[in-house]
């Protein structure tokens, strides 16, 4: 007859101090070996992100890398959600083809793009039309501006050129046509 020695871990004195390592990793191991979070938290009466740090802390790798969450390009997320839309999948459907954990994550996707649509709707639009305008505006003012600086320079060398000619009596402005000798 065989006798089980009965593990005995240090109680904890109070919420704030540490749990002792060997219950730890009973716990770890326990769960690896398939026993749901939920109830491991039920029976050591422990937190849930107590127990998501054990798991990453003191999991085996094939374990951690058997959990990893499965991320989704936001291509991916419209894809699904169009196709939800338009009556090609219901969310099962899709929650199965795609390999979505659960359905859920594919309704906070349906909510997020809804919302998403709602926002282009009503705010795009007018935001627009108030940007494009001064940006117009602005621009054709600064070109008007350079236009008349142009033209006031324009004057200003047609009238030194007049001056010029008058007073040293020569012909500064080529004539139309060369002379020919």
């Amino acid at each position: 007859m065989e006798h089980k020695k009965q593990e005995v871990y240090a109680p904890r004195d109070r919420k704030q101090s540490h749990y002792d390592k060997r219950l730890i990793l009973r716990v770890v191991k326990e769960v690896e070996a398939g026993l749901p979070r939920n109830e491991a938290n039920r029976i050591y009466e422990l937190g849930k992100s107590c127990l998501y740090n054990w798991m990453r802390k003191y999991g085996s790798m094939d374990y951690q890398q058997n959990v990893k969450r499965k991320s989704y390009t936001n291509l991916q997320k419209r894809t699904i959600v169009t196709a939800i839309e338009q009556g090609r999948m219901s969310i099962k459907e899709a929650q199965t083809a795609y390999g979505v954990k659960n359905e859920k994550i594919i309704r906070n996707w349906l909510a997020q793009y809804k919302a998403e649509k709602v926002e282009l709707c009503i705010i795009t639009e007018p935001v627009m039309a108030k940007k494009t305008k001064p940006f117009i505006t602005a621009q054709a003012e600064a070109l008007q501006k350079a236009l008349e600086e142009a033209e006031l320079k324009i004057k200003a060398l047609n009238t030194l050129i007049d001056v010029a000619e008058e007073q040293l009596k020569i012909d500064i402005r080529k004539k139309s046509g060369a002379r020919q000798s």
